[in-house]
């Protein structure tokens, strides 16, 4: 896992501008804190931060091969699960190494079927290749977006990063936001290309980009395919089960102390099951970190998010499993530090109004990345095996709309209310939403003789594959990145995507609840109450003091009425809200102080020129 930056310039000599890509590649030291490098030519600039995974004494970046025809460069950020297969494949075909990592796999991959490479490719991974032999630049990202990359076009080239923040960091990118980028920020709609910055935009998943003196080309190389499915369900269950132990088997390789992210759900229970078997027969022990608040366990109020605390099922999976596990207790006067609350706007580099379900997740992310270097992680099986509740709820599905937008109606009509009402007009979500629901779907493909139901249910499916789990992946990758974690996502594997996704609904749902599939195919690794536990969400602080420390900082905001963004704050109802008991504050109201704090430490970190006319 890595952090890339780089510059493509064909009218410009680039050898004289190295003090742009040194401070674009400085944006990415969090990202890569164990090494950096640059690879500059008249016409292109590379840069890399690298955080050591795998072959730790070799494998640095950029990474250039000289051909009788010119170098082939290359930065990449990720992890190639198969590299082994590739590089065991290019040997035979004559193929020298001089590292022993999935770095030199990717670059020679290329030199041996150029673009053809991804077709190869099973990972997650963001890179950028420069082929002096024809002069061009090859960008591509994995198939489910795991991993970030972003570009801005220039009169004459591409500039690009693992994150916004390195083409920021060019002062001759203007750092502007406008209508489009608060749209997409708000309307949780994950527009495809979306950069939220003005100019910038991120490679899609699935995608390739050349960049050459003739212009730039885009080749979308992976959709999700449709295709029948003709497997029983006990061969569906079994095939399940095996595509999911060889992705955990996979995603275990590495060079550095790794872990499991463990919630005692059944996502991360199924994860950690496996792993904890698989290196058990290899004489080890499996490490899994959880996450708590303190008096959570005794204290503990259900919610509609959360049925039960987490710690007994936690605790229940850990002696079934026999991991080293780490509880790590989260002070609640953390969550409300504004130092932590700005750190992870910088991480994302957007005002997402996510409050304490990022910032625990990067001082969570923190303490484990003080024992550990990878983690794998139960994200995306939701998305994958239909398991939020409105994929349940007959009213979401008959919505025409995205359904985790229907199921939420009271967040999502509450989601404006705090931005400045010229800026709440302007912005007409309501129609930028309809427009984004009405492409997304027009993407869906269906089998002939598919009934109704099915159909809508593969258009949820494919909703959530493509918009709703890219939203996660973001969070999961920025925040964890930000204290140089690598976190990785067994579930997007793109076979076990593919596989289920092409599963009929009712088989999906064969024992009448969510996650069937996933439900029995981890079945023989799970203790019997996580196999069958209600789906909860991520655990957040019922400390009443957060509330409150949270209406203290907006009170002081609200000191300073000269402050650049009550631009996009509406004063009057910040003061009405905060003149409220902090006890009394319902969910909406408090997701609108949690974005107006965000906007505060984006305009002050970032300095952001608005076009909102």
């Amino acid at each position: 896992m890595c952090g890339i930056a780089g510059w493509v310039s064909y009218d410009s000599d680039l050898t004289e501008r190295t003090d742009v890509l040194a401070a674009m590649t400085a944006t990415m030291a969090c990202r890569g804190p164990d090494d950096s490098g640059t690879w500059v030519r008249p016409q292109v600039a590379l840069g890399h931060r690298r955080l050591a995974i795998l072959d730790l004494a070799g494998s640095r970046q950029p990474m250039c091969v000289q051909t009788p025809h010119g170098a082939v460069a290359m930065v990449y950020s990720g992890e190639v699960y198969n590299f082994v297969e590739l590089r065991e494949d290019l040997c035979r075909r004559g193929h020298r190494f001089g590292s022993t990592g999935d770095t030199e796999v990717v670059l020679r991959g290329y030199l041996e079927w150029g673009e053809g490479l991804v077709d190869h490719l099973n990972g997650m991974y963001a890179f950028a290749i420069w082929d002096e032999r024809d002069r061009t630049l090859l960008m591509v990202r994995d198939r489910l977006g795991v991993k970030p990359f972003y570009y801005h076009r220039t009169r004459d080239g591409m500039r690009f990063g693992s994150e916004p923040k390195a083409i920021l960091a060019d002062p001759g990118v203007r750092r502007a936001v406008d209508l489009d980028g608060l749209r997409g920020l708000i309307a949780s709609t994950m527009t495809p290309g979306w950069g939220f910055w003005k100019d910038i935009h991120e490679v899609e998943p699935g995608t390739a980009v050349t960049v050459s003196p003739a212009g730039i080309r885009w080749r979308r190389y992976w959709t999700l395919p449709t295709a029948p499915h003709t497997d029983d369900r006990d061969t569906t269950v079994r095939t399940v089960r095996e595509l999911l132990t060889g992705v955990v088997h996979r995603q275990l390789v590495a060079d550095v102390p790794r872990c499991v992210l463990l919630s005692g759900g059944l996502d991360s229970s199924a994860i950690s099951g496996l792993a904890a078997a698989h290196l058990a027969g290899a004489g080890e022990q499996l490490r899994t970190f959880s996450v708590d608040f303190p008096g959570q366990q005794d204290g503990f109020v259900a919610d509609a998010e959360n049925a039960a605390a987490d710690g007994p099922f936690v605790r229940q999976v850990v002696r079934r499993i026999g991991s080293d596990h780490r509880s790590v207790t989260l002070d609640p006067a953390r969550l409300s530090d504004p130092a932590l609350r700005r750190a992870v706007v910088s991480a994302r580099d957007i005002p997402v109004a996510n409050g304490e379900l990022d910032t625990s997740l990067y001082l969570l992310f923190q303490a484990v990345r003080a024992e550990s270097t990878v983690a794998l992680s139960g994200e995306s099986a939701d998305e994958v095996f239909g398991g939020y509740r409105w994929f349940h709820s007959a009213p979401a599905l008959a919505a025409d709309t995205f359904p985790w937008l229907a199921f939420r109606k009271a967040r999502s009509d509450a989601r404006t209310a705090v931005l400045h009402p010229e800026i709440r007009r302007r912005l007409d979500l309501d129609t930028y939403i309809a427009d984004q629901y009405a492409a997304a779907v027009a993407q869906v493909e269906h089998l002939p003789g598919d009934t109704a139901g099915e159909r809508r249910m593969r258009t949820v499916c494919h909703l959530h594959l493509t918009r709703y789990v890219r939203m996660l992946l973001d969070r999961k990758d920025r925040v964890s990145m930000a204290v140089g974690l690598e976190v990785r996502v067994p579930y997007c594997d793109h076979r076990l995507v593919e596989y289920v996704y092409n599963a009929p609904w009712q088989l999906k749902t064969f024992d009448g609840r969510e996650k069937s599939l996933l439900r029995h195919a981890a079945a023989p690794v799970l203790p019997s109450s996580v196999r069958d536990r209600l789906k909860s969400g991520y655990p957040t602080t019922q400390d009443a003091g957060y509330l409150a420390a949270l209406h203290r900082q907006v009170r002081n905001l609200l000191a300073d009425p000269e402050h650049p963004v009550f631009g996009l704050l509406d004063r009057v109802w910040l003061t009405r809200v905060i003149g409220q008991d902090p006890a009394a504050t319902t969910g909406a109201v408090r997701r609108g102080i949690e974005r107006a704090l965000d906007f505060h430490h984006w305009v002050d970190l970032y300095r952001p020129e608005i076009l909102a006319g």
